[in-house]
Order: structure tokens, then sequence, then C-alpha cells
């Protein structure tokens, strides 16, 4: 696997943008409740703090940033949704689309009824580069283009979670009430094909299937099924027989 994560982050910036688009919805502007949004915003301020370089008009399109003729693309999920600026975009510019990942979550929990507000607690789940891999099968089509790039920074967050499910504990099916990010832990950029080898994880065998693939990297059989699709359409794995009924794969020299 490529070592391509960059531990040198700027945390100090990132506490700046956090610091002011809070002031910002607690100020004349207003945006509301923490939510999508917030995460986009800071986000905004993270990579250009210079706000001169938001909302640029290229073609029909708004880019969220662009800077000296880069574009840089913010979306939280729903990669589908960037494909008719992709084809305006790429052709002139390149175009980094950024993907804030929850690192850790501190989680509380809301009655409805009462108000009342738990203690934070760490979630024990850790956001993983794998997370990316549904929104990066969406753009597919794209992941050749030597002009489209990924910055992946892996953000800490405080979520409130709304106890209204539909289990015993009302935990299971309970929305999000708001997400709020309070520190960055790390970003992994995806600038060339070769870089997409951060999806092999570790612990590979040479040859491998899909179960192999999905033991490693522990996630679903399916994510292990789309990140090795996408591996093997950027020829950096090869496909070198079966093993039963399933795909045996190996990765491809560099």
């Amino acid at each position: 696997m490529s070592d391509i994560s960059n531990p040198c982050v700027d945390t100090e910036l990132f506490t700046r943008a956090c610091d002011y688009v809070r002031g910002l919805e607690k100020g004349a502007m207003g945006i509301g409740t923490l939510s999508e949004k917030t995460i986009h915003a800071i986000m905004k301020y993270y990579y250009a703090p210079d706000p001169a370089y938001h909302e640029q008009k290229v073609g029909s399109f708004v880019a969220d940033i662009m800077v000296d003729g880069e574009i840089m693309e913010i979306q939280t999920r729903a990669f589908n949704s960037l494909r008719r600026k992709l084809d305006v975009f790429l052709p002139d510019h390149d175009v980094t689309v950024i993907y804030p990942i929850a690192h850790t979550k501190w989680l509380s929990w809301i009655d409805p009824e009462t108000g009342e507000i738990t203690k934070p607690r760490k979630s024990p789940k850790t956001g993983t580069i794998y997370h990316l891999i549904p929104e990066l099968y969406k753009l597919k089509m794209y992941l050749q283009n030597e002009h489209l790039h990924f910055t992946v920074p892996f953000i800490d967050v405080q979520e409130t979670r709304v106890l209204d499910g539909w289990s015993r504990n009302k935990k299971r099916g309970s929305h999000r009430n708001d997400g709020v990010p309070v520190g960055i832990f790390d970003e992994v950029r995806i600038n060339t094909r070769e870089d997409y080898r951060v999806l092999l994880p570790d612990g590979l065998p040479p040859n491998f299937t899909t179960k192999d693939y999905k033991q490693a990297a522990h996630v679903s059989i399916g994510i292990a099924s789309t990140a090795l699709n996408i591996l093997f359409s950027l020829g950096l794995v090869e496909r070198i027989g079966k093993e039963g009924k399933a795909y045996l794969y190996r990765e491809a020299p560099v």
C-alpha cells in the first residue's frame, strides 16, 4: 500500500476556520443549525482562508474554491451530483474533490421530551480511507482523468443525535441534530493513478480474493467488491484466475 498520508496538517489553521465559521453562525449571517453546511464552510476556510477565492463562476457553474485556475469542490456525500460540474471543469482545470471523513466522533444524545443532553462519549468506530470507496465508484468514469484529484481530511467531530429511533433504546433509526468539527487528525491526497494504491490494505496475501480484501480492510464484502472493481479499472490490480467462483487478484507492478 502506498503511504501517501500527510501528517503535516495545519491544526491551528483548522481551529481558526472552525472558530470563524461558528462566529458567522452565531452572528448576523445566521446559517442556522450546525449541519453538513457547517463542515462545508469550515473546509472552504481551511483550504482557502481568503474568501475572495470562494464561489467562483466557471462556465454555467460555481466552483467552491478556485485559486490560480485550480478548482476545489467540497463534497460531504453524493459524488454523482458532481458529474455535470466535472464535465465543464475538467477540460480546462485541475479539480480536487475534498471529502472530509469523521475520524473520531464524540456522541451526545438529546431527549426530545425533556431537552436533556447526555455527556459526550467517544464512538468506538473510527473513520478510514475505505469510507471513500462508495463515493469514488460514482465517479469511476472520471478516475482516469489526470486533472481529477482527491483530498481526504480526517476530522474529529462532536455529534448530537435525537433519541427518536425505532429501537427499544431509541438509538437505532435516530436522527442527527448536528455535527460540529473540532479538530483535524490527518489528510490523504490522491493526485495520480498510483496514489489509488492507498485503497490496498496492509496484510493482503500476494494473490487474494474479495473475501481476503474484506478481512484485511475490515470492511463489508460489498465495499471490498467495489474497491477491487475500481482498482481493476485503474489497472492497479490484475485478475489472474479464479478460486472457486471468486476472482483471484494480485497487485499490478508499479
